[in-house]
């Protein structure tokens, strides 16, 4: 396992997932049920939509080089243009505590089942599959982007809908559109070069 491919993986998720639909789901989830189940849910559906993705990314790998840069350059850059024009909605209700269901399978297979269907072709699940691919390392991709992707979730589910008073979403956007566009650069320069 390589450390630069699970850090690298690390960094492209992580600021890609903080303001997608699925974190909002599970700031809105950890609003109205215990937190603690949600992030359990989210968590195991985040690490089968990774593996998926890994194996996928593996697959890739067989391919030429020189193609697998160019289309992961292609993925980035992509992923940059969807995250900078992302139009976000402001969640300023507060959903509450009331009818709240405290069974934990329930809650955590809501959020489970929100994830795992919200994460099919989406732009972390692409991302992850293109650094598979480029790095070669599905092992430290794997963890790099599940760490990342558990490390949204938990930051969603301990601050809650709070976050979005404080942090506009676009703005987490914009950031993860800049660090998809340097990947796309440098995935470009290593095409150029293989």
């Amino acid at each position: 396992m390589s450390l630069t491919a699970a850090v690298a993986s690390y960094i492209a998720v992580l600021p890609a997932e903080l303001p997608d639909k699925t974190i909002i789901a599970c700031l809105i989830l950890s609003s109205r049920y215990r937190p603690v189940y949600v992030f359990i849910g989210a968590a195991a559906a985040f690490t089968v939509q990774v593996t998926l993705a890994v194996a996928v990314g593996g697959a890739l790998s067989l391919l030429p080089h020189r193609w697998v840069y160019a289309a992961t350059a292609g993925a980035f850059l992509v992923g940059a243009v969807l995250l900078w024009r992302q139009r976000t909605e402001d969640q300023d209700d507060d959903l509450g505590r009331d009818g709240v269901r405290e069974a934990f399978l329930p809650v955590a297979g809501t959020a489970f089942a929100v994830v795992f269907l919200a994460e099919f072709g989406d732009l972390t699940q692409i991302t992850t599959a293109s650094l598979a691919a480029r790095f070669h390392d599905p092992l430290g991709v794997g963890i790099g982007a599940t760490l990342a992707l558990w490390t949204a979730t938990a930051v969603a589910v301990v601050v809650g809908w709070r976050v979005l008073k404080l942090v506009r979403v676009s703005w987490l956007a914009k950031g993860a559109a800049v660090i998809m566009l340097i990947l796309a650069g440098t995935s470009a320069l290593a095409a150029a070069a293989a």
